[in-house]
């Protein structure tokens, strides 16, 4: 199972980065959405390393560790407010020059 879940977990930052290096606009945004989520995945799998037991179980048995659910928890509001951020420079951006190709925005450069 940890085997599937690191392949998983190491395709959706492959896709995530190469969706991040297109010169489409539109698809950087999936790739930093895709990235966002692998981030999160990757410290969830981190956190559940001794059984399935969540972090409010009982003291008798083993049970996961509850730093990576909050760090994740804050994962979550910090990605959706730098996503709103990114939306919205995305929709000036293709409002003022009418593409979302990044080698067709000239007036950035200046």
């Amino acid at each position: 199972m940890e085997l599937l879940t690191a392949l998983a977990i190491g395709s959706l930052f492959g896709i995530a980065v190469f969706q991040m290096l297109r010169r489409n606009v539109i698809r950087s945004a999936i790739g930093v959405i895709l990235l966002g989520n692998a981030i999160n995945l990757f410290l969830l799998s981190t956190g559940a390393y001794r059984g399935a037991n969540p972090a409010y179980a009982d003291l008798a048995t083993p049970r996961s560790d509850p730093l990576p659910q909050a760090l994740v928890l804050t994962a979550i509001v910090i990605s959706m407010g730098s996503l709103a951020f990114l939306l919205s420079m995305l929709y000036i951006v293709s409002a003022r020059y009418e593409t979302s190709d990044m080698d067709e925005v000239t007036g950035l450069r200046n």
